[in-house]
């Protein structure tokens, strides 16, 4: 069988293919910032233009995208050229916001189900943090937000599926208004609160417990909970605007 010839491999080249596994990885989530330069030649040993040459790799294929004094961040994998039109559909159609958690209601039982088989210890621990939080922002009446957005980010990632983690990571950044505007007016008694907690601490105790139906029913009961609220939110907005 005839023979090619070996030859060394570019450091850009080198440098590249380890960032671009770590975004493979999930060790970087679209919208995160890399390293800047400076700090990304001393971890690599090398000088700043090879940084700079492996960057411009990754941005010609697509993983990352650099703004002139803001940084490289990491692209999703789902991003649509010239922006998030689904966000811009939501925001001019409020009701399609219902569409799209139909469509997390079939996604997100399966993130479940397959974070029950998959996760590690390390993606455990980082959900017990934000169970953790929510628990106590229920005490002190604190709304949990972020921490709400984060547990099913952390969950999609516990997959180890990195299709999973950035599909989902794409629509929540497009329902991100949307469910502000939930939190905001419509979540807003302890009971509320408590059946929030309830559910996220219902779908990491199967999770933790290798539980992989239970967890995609409980991911499912939260789901159908947050459309049955959305749609209260829905209304109050039809009204207001009369």
């Amino acid at each position: 069988m005839p023979f090619q010839p070996i030859r060394p491999k570019k450091v850009s080249a080198q440098i590249s293919d380890q960032i671009r596994s770590s975004i493979l990885n999930g060790e970087f989530k679209p919208g995160d910032k890399l390293p800047p330069e400076r700090e990304l030649a001393e971890m690599f040993g090398v000088s700043r233009p090879s940084v700079r040459e492996a960057l411009n790799l990754l941005s010609a294929s697509g993983m990352v995208e650099s703004y002139q004094g803001g940084g490289t961040i990491v692209r999703s994998l789902m991003e649509a050229a010239g922006g998030g039109p689904l966000a811009g559909l939501i925001k001019q159609e409020r009701e399609r916001a219902l569409d799209v958690i139909e469509v997390r209601k079939g996604l997100e039982a399966w993130t479940a189900y397959y974070a029950a088989q998959r996760a590690l210890p390390d993606d455990l621990r980082r959900m017990q943090q934000v169970i953790d939080g929510m628990q106590r922002n229920l005490v002190s009446l604190q709304p949990s937000e972020d921490l709400d957005a984060n547990f099913h980010i952390l969950v999609a990632k516990a997959t180890h599926n990195i299709v999973w983690l950035h599909l989902m990571q794409s629509i929540f950044d497009a329902m991100k208004e949307f469910q502000q505007g939930v939190w905001r007016a419509v979540y807003l008694t302890g009971e509320d609160q408590q059946r929030l907690y309830d559910h996220h601490a219902e779908v990491f105790a199967a999770i933790s417990e290798r539980d992989a139906e239970r967890a995609r029913s409980a991911m499912i009961s939260h789901l159908e909970f947050a459309e049955q609220r959305s749609n209260v939110y829905l209304k109050q907005v039809r009204q207001q605007e009369g």
